[in-house]
């Protein structure tokens, strides 16, 4: 599809409003967001941004929709959530071309990002019908005890521009099944996809009586998250992205103390065993590290690699690197597309001159690509280069496809370079030994949150909670228990009896 034809199946010809509370949708009157895609660099749309005061109605509206919408029926609330993934089954195509150009990342990742969210949406509703409490028995006699779950409330989440639409469904449908209204600031560079989900969503919504304000949008830039954060009336606000933004995030949120999911920074790395499939290995570190252009927060950025095996890995890696092709992501053909912005093109490039001033040599040369096809100024060449695991660059994420070659002797020394890092999002190990595979997952083992054998850093399924430690922030979102996160717990105690014993055989005499 073209881009009009794409704007146009997604209701999104008109002016882009910035605020929205379900089926009223305004726009904001604060500075205009230009969205400029970066597969060519030119402008799709412009969006609103909200303002202080648009920001506060819509929570305003979002609160009062709370005291309905928590008195629904999970279930039902969860037929809601279910028909919400039929509807985006019918714009899986135009709204994955919609992340694809306004992202940049390649169309078949656009479309499995939505797939994503028809993913959760359906864990949701079952979901819907499981939100288990759990009882326990007193040692009072004639007592009864248990603990059950209730709506939080308002829940603010703010997503970053790597995956616009994927994690705002993580967290809203969960939220939505446990009873809370959710209100979303999206990634200032994505505002086009985050109004097509929320109007997407406002049609189910309308259709099933769901009460104005369960469904919030306020587009805006890092002021509107500010305003999320320090806001006492919003209980848990779960933010996506850079580790910088996240603790900003957690300073302002436990200030007040208020509670924050935080899904942050990656560093992650595969270790290649002596004892690898090494065609199981090659794949699943050349998706892992060039996939998104290298702006996923589990790309594959190290490589720790065994001395025996290490040259022959660097070669075929070599080998692999010289088929990519890279350029317009709505192409099949293309691995690689462009990097968000000229600013993430600036940090790739000096990421480059650092591993050059600090030691490190590059074996699969990077730079910035021009020319017929790269008009943008966003493309890149994926590159390779082998360093040391202790230097700063190496340290430090990079939101690029910069893959660092690391050389290891013993499998305990490979565990402790993987965790010498400060962010603990993924981690995989290549082995066909069980005694390596079960070390890397155990308590010696990774300290990540994600922890994989045989397959790479990259992805993840909507069963298992998806986040990590360290600076990646604590948080987890998406399947297992994270539903959790979304709701309050509450202790009951009930006497059936006819006496109150008290504690340490307290006695009160009237």
């Amino acid at each position: 599809m073209t881009l009009p034809e794409i704007l146009k199946a997604l209701n999104l010809e008109a002016e882009n409003a910035g605020v929205s509370t379900g089926n009223e949708y305004n726009g904001g009157t604060a500075a205009k967001l230009a969205s400029y895609t970066p597969v060519t660099g030119q402008l799709i749309a412009n969006a609103s941004g909200a303002t202080a005061a648009e920001y506060n109605k819509v929570i305003d509206k979002a609160q009062a929709a709370f005291l309905e919408w928590k008195t629904w029926p999970a279930p039902k609330r969860g037929e809601v959530v279910r028909q919400l993934g039929d509807e985006l089954r019918k714009y899986k195509e135009p709204l994955g071309e919609l992340v694809s150009y306004e992202m940049g990342k390649s169309l078949r990742e656009g479309l499995g990002e939505v797939q994503e969210m028809i993913d959760i949406c359906d864990f949701a509703v079952g979901l819907s019908r499981q939100l288990y409490g759990q009882t326990m028995h007193s040692e009072r006699p004639n007592h009864r005890m248990y603990e059950q779950w209730h709506p939080i409330g308002v829940v603010g989440i703010i997503s970053a521009f790597n995956f616009p639409v994927a994690v705002w469904s993580w967290n809203a449908a969960l939220a939505w099944i446990c009873g809370d209204v959710c209100v979303w600031k999206p990634s200032e560079k994505t505002p086009l996809t985050a109004i097509a989900c929320q109007k997407i969503t406002a049609n189910v919504f309308k259709r099933n009586g769901v009460p104005e304000g369960v469904s919030c949008l306020v587009n805006g830039g890092a002021e509107i998250g500010k305003l999320l954060a320090e806001d006492i009336r919003i209980p848990l606000v779960s933010a996506t992205g850079s580790t910088r933004m996240g603790k900003s995030v957690a300073v302002a949120t436990a200030a007040r103390l208020g509670k924050s999911l935080l899904e942050l920074g990656g560093n992650n790395a595969i270790i290649i065993t002596e004892n690898a499939n090494l065609e199981i290995a090659l794949t699943g570190t050349v998706f892992g590290a060039v996939g998104t252009a290298g702006q996923r927060c589990t790309t594959t950025r190290r490589l720790i690699i065994h001395e025996s095996v290490y040259d022959s890995v660097k070669n075929k890696l070599i080998s692999a690197y010289k088929q990519l092709k890279i350029g317009n992501p709505l192409d099949d053909s293309i691995h690689v597309g462009p990097l968000i912005d000229q600013d993430a093109v600036a940090n790739y490039m000096n990421a480059i001159e650092q591993v050059e001033l600090q030691g490190g040599t590059f074996v699969v040369e990077g730079g910035k690509l021009s020319g017929v096809g790269f008009e943008s100024g966003c493309y890149v060449k994926p590159c390779i280069a082998e360093v040391e695991n202790h230097y700063a660059i190496v340290q430090h994420e990079t939101f690029a496809p910069i893959l660092y070659l690391i050389k290891y002797s013993t499998t305990e020394q490979a565990i402790a370079m993987q965790n010498a890092v400060p962010q603990g999002l993924s981690s995989a190990i290549m082995t066909t030994d069980m005694r390596q595979a079960e070390l890397f997952l155990s308590a010696k083992g990774s300290d990540c949150g994600i922890a994989n054998v045989n397959i790479g850093t990259s992805g993840a399924e909507i069963g298992g909670a998806f986040g990590g430690e360290k600076e990646t922030g604590g948080g987890r979102e998406s399947g297992s228990d994270s539903w959790k996160a979304y709701m309050r717990r509450q202790t009951n105690t009930i006497n059936y009896g006819n006496e109150v014993p008290l504690a340490q055989g307290i006695k009160f005499e009237f």
